[in-house]
């Protein structure tokens, strides 16, 4: 399984501009806040521009009345400033995170519509890691590295503007060295994305690792694995430190040399203005004002050269956002809309490999399943019963043959109409961090009936613990569950496919990890949950299915015998071998125990 997203490819002026293409509905908001920057610009652009008159006025022609309006300029020229540093930040900030919100929604949104075969290919953590850290880094970089481009570069502009100005022939240095400053910003970018993306993917890969130790903690406990485990997740950390390091050591490399280089120009400049001075071509005034304006440039060129790495790094999380949120989603089209389904099912030659490189899981399986009826699907381990139950579920599309409700073939009713009539319960119990009652109505668009909740958990056995917790149904199952038995858990989510009450029910394995006490109860449930409707049964214990009308014994991805219980006894073949090996294994070694109540 993979860690981490590959990005496709793209110019990173591409991924900024559709970036950006999330902030144009809040353009308003985008818009001011520019105009604030520019304020902002201008306002240290005045102030470079009342240091001429400041030293010929003031302090060469000692003029009163320009000294009696000066403190009334200055506070101006700093309450411009100061306004438009709140509004620009703020506003920035705003229509950042703006952008964020919907970029993770869009992202969340379109996890939960990717197909099955996505999260084959795809750890959790990973994914997980993509939502968190880089939209943050998409965050950072449409934020603060937003705000210091712009305003920086309007500043940059309108500074260089004034220097032109006062004297152009000294301006003409800048000129000289600006190929050598853009090449270096050209190359620290390119380093800068690349490190990136490996930091990204570097993160997706902590992420996996941490998530497998915490979750199987006892069983890191049990077979006394911390050490691995901290040595493993030592060398995943230590790559992650080694590219932050290799991007710091390009900032560290880039940010000096740009500052060299324009005080280099500082010197160039100031040499030639004392000349120019000495021969009366240049004022007191022009030159301190000209000096300011130069070092009062240091500043934002400086940040726009530091402020690469944030950009670079945003760009990188841009792509592999946009990777994600381009996967097409699972196909919901179907050209036969449909209310309800008998349950009636007719398997035609059914075939299905996970992929092309991979041998056939099932090779032309056929069977029809009467409405209302129980059929079992038993047989090894890898004989495709799973698979089988994934079909009916439409996690995946049949290679070849297919599965056909009422004459209709499943893949063209839509995908929400169907799934709207079948209900599945799994080996492994799904239950989300909220209350028993929650977990039940999950996914019920109607409000909640009460009288129709407590039907079902007690047809479901959940009444039965249920009601020696203080506060009942409403309490707390923990995550996954884990305040609550493997066999309470599992009653959870047969009471979840009662209260849905569809017309077609596939569990999957659904006792397979129990107690006998446990699957005593849950059987029970199970019994409940099966009158009246199509049942597709996949079962490891095959004392579970005898009362089924069909029994389809696969191996291999074929159907090698079908029956009854007793019918298939009589046979004497698979089946019964199974059968038979399993009741020894039960006479001869202990129940297995429930998780913790």
């Amino acid at each position: 399984m993979s860690t981490s997203l590959q990005t496709t490819p793209t110019s990173a002026t591409a991924l900024y501009k559709r970036l950006l293409g999330y902030a144009w509905p809040y353009r308003g908001a985008f818009i001011l806040a520019v105009l604030a920057m520019a304020v902002m610009a201008g306002s240290e652009t005045g102030f470079a521009m009342l240091l001429k008159p400041i030293m010929d006025s003031a302090f060469v022609e000692k003029n009163p009345e320009f000294v009696e309006r000066l403190p009334l300029l200055l506070i101006g020229v700093f309450l411009l400033r100061a306004l438009g540093g709140f509004v620009s930040t703020y506003g920035m900030a705003w229509v950042a995170r703006k952008v964020v919100f919907d970029l993770r929604q869009d992202m969340f949104s379109r996890l939960l519509r990717l197909p099955t075969r996505y999260y084959d290919h795809h750890a959790s953590a990973a994914l997980m890691a993509k939502l968190v850290y880089d939209v943050e880094q998409v965050a950072e970089g449409s934020t603060r590295a937003l705000t210091v481009v712009i305003k920086d570069s309007l500043a940059s502009l309108a500074l260089f503007g004034w220097l032109v100005v006062l004297n152009w022939k000294l301006t003409l240095v800048f000129g000289i060295l600006l190929p050598l400053i853009t090449y270096l910003v050209r190359f620290a970018s390119k380093r800068f994305r690349q490190i990136s993306l490996r930091i990204q993917d570097s993160i997706g890969t902590i992420a996996h690792v941490a998530k497998e130790a915490i979750q199987g903690h006892r069983i890191v406990k049990g077979y006394g694995s911390q050490e691995f485990e901290d040595e493993n997740f030592r060398k995943v950390n230590n790559h992650n430190r080694h590219q932050a390091m290799k991007r710091s050591a390009v900032t560290a490399a880039s940010v000096p040399v740009a500052g060299m280089l324009a005080g280099l120009a500082i010197v160039i400049i100031i040499a030639i203005a004392s000349r120019q001075a000495v021969n009366g071509q240049i004022t007191a005034g022009e030159f301190v004002s000209y000096l300011g304006a130069m070092l009062m440039m240091l500043a934002p060129v400086r940040r726009l050269a530091k402020i690469n790495e944030i950009i670079q790094a945003a760009v990188a999380a841009a792509g592999s956002l946009f990777a994600l949120i381009d996967e097409p989603e699972e196909n919901q089209a179907g050209q036969h809309p449909v209310e309800h389904i008998s349950g009636a099912l007719e398997i035609n030659d059914l075939h299905f490999r996970y992929s092309k490189d991979e041998v056939e899981v099932l090779k032309g399986v056929s069977f029809s399943v009467p409405a209302g009826s129980a059929v079992a699907l038993v047989g090894p381990s890898g004989s495709g019963k799973s698979t089988l139950a994934s079909l009916f579920m439409r996690f995946y599309s049949a290679s070849d043959g297919s599965i056909e409700s009422d004459g209709i073939n499943i893949l063209d009713i839509p995908l929400k109409d169907w799934r709207r009539q079948v209900a599945l319960v799994t080996q492994e119990t799904i239950l989300f961090d909220d209350t028993i009652s929650a977990n039940i109505v999950y996914g019920n668009p109607e409000p909640l009936d009460v009288e129709k909740l407590r039907s079902v958990a007690h047809a479901a056995r959940v009444d039965e613990f249920a009601d020696k917790l203080e506060i009942g149904l409403d309490t707390q199952v923990g995550e996954h569950g884990v305040l609550l038995s493997g066999g309470q858990r599992q009653r959870i989510t047969i009471a979840r496919a009662l209260y849905k009450n569809v017309p077609l029910l596939v569990l999957d394995e659904a006792t397979s990890s129990l107690d006998s006490e446990s699957e005593h109860w849950v059987q029970q449930a199970i019994r409940n949950l099966s009158k009246d409707r199509t049942t597709i049964i996949v079962a490891h214990r095959l004392s579970t299915i005898e009362h089924a009308e069909q029994i389809l014994v696969l191996e291999q991805g074929l159907i090698v015998e079908r029956g009854t219980h007793s019918d298939l006894l009589i046979q004497n073949g698979l089946y019964a071998q199974l059968y038979r090996r399993q009741d020894q294994q039960s006479e001869s070694e202990p129940e297995p125990e429930s998780g913790p109540a």
